[in-house]
């Protein structure tokens, strides 16, 4: 298994594009949010993974910087599905409330003509707390952050060999969190800036956590590799290097720094 990260950036970077990756088994995928717009169609075109291959799409929560690239995903789909041009079904998971934002949004904005494969052929699927899926034949568990803002989920998913994959979003870690985020092969974690720049970029006042703090987290969790994403801009040209310095001082394992379009092995 693989991660693309389509995007790796905050709500509102311009040097990157938002926070959203692709899992990937062989030639299935599973879409992790959207990004801001259609550039999520770009960032998969540039990546070679063909959108139509996606068959497996999760929504973290309803933020326009993760939404409104499903929306996107959603009228490619339907409008493909209409022409002929789309093979099979596809599924997207969210907690409850975002399906009826998805829903409701996409029949606001699409024509019937594209909506009326919505629930025929695409399927908006919720998930509850705790809720266990085969998802690109992984048992991947998706579980409520309990976020601070809008309703948000994260999930686990089986590696294989008793190791995980495990997103916690776009916030800090929690301990409601533990059982899933606990001795994870990989912990995906938000980072939103560097901890020697909290005062300038604020990070606490937005429900983030700084390099530091993430690193802290994973070395009292356990795990054995820390991907940091959803991070600001200012630093992108040396945001790998600077960021892997400030971790290393707190975490022992292996830490990533991805930048966009980059793929890392599993």
């Amino acid at each position: 298994m693989k991660i693309t990260m389509l995007g790796t950036g905050n709500a509102l970077v311009t040097e990157c594009y938002n926070t959203c990756f692709v899992l990937s088994e062989g030639d299935r995928h599973f879409l992790v949010d959207g990004g801001g717009g259609n550039t999520v169609l770009r960032q998969l075109k540039r990546t070679g993974i063909d959108w139509k291959s996606i068959k497996d799409i999760f929504v973290t929560h309803g933020h326009v910087d993760h939404l409104l690239g499903i929306i996107w995903m959603v009228r490619m789909i339907c409008q493909y599905m209409r022409q002929g041009e789309y093979e099979g079904e596809a599924n997207i998971y969210a907690h409850e409330e975002l399906i009826s934002l998805l829903n409701e949004t996409a029949h606001s904005l699409l024509p019937e003509k594209d909506t009326r494969f919505i629930g025929r052929r695409l399927h908006l699927i919720p998930v509850a707390d705790g809720e266990e899926r085969q998802v690109i034949g992984r048992k991947t568990v998706f579980f409520d952050i309990h976020s601070a803002k809008a309703k948000q989920f994260g999930f686990t998913v089986s590696l294989g060999n008793g190791e995980r994959l495990t997103c916690c979003g776009d916030e800090p870690y929690s301990e409601y969190e533990r059982s899933y985020a606990e001795k994870s092969k990989w912990l995906l974690h938000e980072a939103f800036c560097l901890h020697a720049q909290a005062d300038i970029f604020h990070p606490y006042e937005k429900s983030h956590s700084t390099v530091k703090d993430a690193a802290i987290t994973a070395e009292r969790l356990g795990v054995k590799n820390l991907l940091l994403y959803h991070t600001e801009d200012k630093n992108i040209a040396d945001r790998k290097s600077l960021y892997l310095a400030e971790g290393r001082k707190y975490f022992n394992g292996n830490i990533f720094v991805p930048d966009d379009l980059e793929t890392i092995e599993l």
